[in-house]
C-alpha cells in the first residue's frame, strides 16, 4: 500500500497559486462541551455557543471571500461535535466513504454526514464498514492518501479506503493523545506536508521524511494550539491565530498564512481543519 517515491519538491517562493475549492462546513447550533473523549475536552468548562457561531461564520466568510465554495449540511439535536466536518468522510474524485465513529457520543454523526453525500452526484458512496473518521486521519497529498491510526482510525480501515478509491494509502502511527487525529498534527500543502514528528511513531517520521524530504516541521508550540489543524488551497493556508512560528515559516516557503480566531471550538479539540470537509476533485 506504501509508495517510497518522494514527490516532487515545492515550488519555488513567489511561484504559488491558489485554486477555487469546494468545502463542507457544519454550523456549530449545538455546539457544547458535556463530554470528554480527547484530552482537550474540560466538560466542567462554560462554552459560549454565540462566540462559537461567530468564529464560525468568520472562517465561512473567510473561505468565500478567497473563492472558495462553501456547502453546510444541517446540525442535528445531540451531535454538538458534528461542526467538525473533517470526521463525517472522505471525498475524492467521483467516491465518497463516510465515516464509522470510534466513540459512541459521535456514532450518529456518520449516518448524517452519509445521507448528505449520497444526496451530491457521486458515482459511489460508501458507508464503511471499518472504523474510520474521515479527513479527521485520511490526509490526500498529491496522489496518495496519508492515514493516521493509534486512537481513532483502525488500519483496516486504511485497507478499504485503498480499495474503494483505487489509491496507494500510507499507513501512519500517532502515539500522542493530545493528537488524536492526524489532521491534529499533519498538515497538507499542496504536494508536501507540514507536520511535529513527536506526534508519530519514530516509524512514521522516517517514512514521512523520505516521501517528503522538504516539509516542514512544526515546533512544539505551534503543534500545542493546534496550529497544524489548517487548510491549504495552493497559496493562502487558513489556520489559528495563535500559531506561533508557523507563519512566518510558511511566508518562507511562499505560502500566504490566513489567521482564524476559533478559540471557542478549540475546547473541544477542533480548529480550521477539524471545521472543513474538502471535495476533493479527480487527480
Amino acid at each position: 500500500m506504501t509508495s517510497l517515491a518522494p514527490l516532487r519538491a515545492p515550488e519555488p517562493s513567489g511561484t504559488r497559486r491558489p485554486t477555487a475549492r469546494r468545502y463542507l462546513m457544519c454550523r456549530p447550533e449545538h455546539f457544547d462541551v458535556y463530554y470528554a473523549i480527547n484530552p482537550w475536552m474540560d466538560a466542567t468548562a462554560p462554552v459560549d455557543r454565540a462566540l462559537a457561531l461567530a468564529q464560525w461564520e468568520t472562517l465561512r466568510a473567510t473561505f468565500e471571500s478567497h473563492g472558495h465554495r462553501v456547502d453546510v449540511i444541517a446540525p442535528e439535536p445531540g451531535l454538538p461535535d458534528m461542526v467538525f466536518a473533517a470526521n463525517g468522510g472522505l471525498a475524492l474524485g467521483d467516491r465518497a466513504l463516510s465515516a464509522r465513529f470510534a466513540n459512541p457520543e459521535r456514532a450518529a454523526e456518520g449516518p448524517a454526514y452519509h445521507r448528505w453525500l449520497s444526496g451530491q452526484p457521486f458515482a459511489k458512496v460508501h458507508a464503511a464498514t471499518e472504523i474510520n473518521e474521515g479527513e479527521g486521519d485520511f490526509a490526500v497529498v498529491g496522489p496518495r492518501i496519508l492515514a493516521g491510526s493509534g486512537f481513532r482510525t483502525s488500519h483496516a480501515a486504511h485497507h478499504e479506503a485503498a480499495t474503494f478509491f483505487n489509491r496507494p494509502v500510507v499507513t501512519l502511527d500517532l502515539v500522542d493523545p493530545r493528537f488524536y487525529h492526524l489532521d491534529t498534527a499533519l498538515m497538507p500543502l499542496g504536494d508536501t506536508i507540514a507536520f511535529y514528528p513527536p506526534a508519530f511513531t519514530r516509524e512514521s517520521v522516517t517514512l514521512l521524511s523520505a516521501l517528503y524530504p522538504d516539509a516542514l516541521i512544526a515546533t512544539e508550540d505551534d503543534a500545542n494550539v493546534l496550529g497544524l489543524n489548517g487548510v491549504c488551497d495552493g497559496y493562502h493556508v487558513f489556520l489559528t491565530d495563535k500559531a506561533v512560528t508557523l507563519p512566518d515559516q510558511l511566508r518562507e516557503r511562499g505560502y500566504l498564512p490566513v489567521p482564524i480566531d476559533l478559540s471557542e471550538l478549540l475546547k473541544s479539540g477542533g480548529s480550521v481543519k477539524c471545521c472543513t470537509m474538502e471535495l476533493h476533485p479527480a487527480r
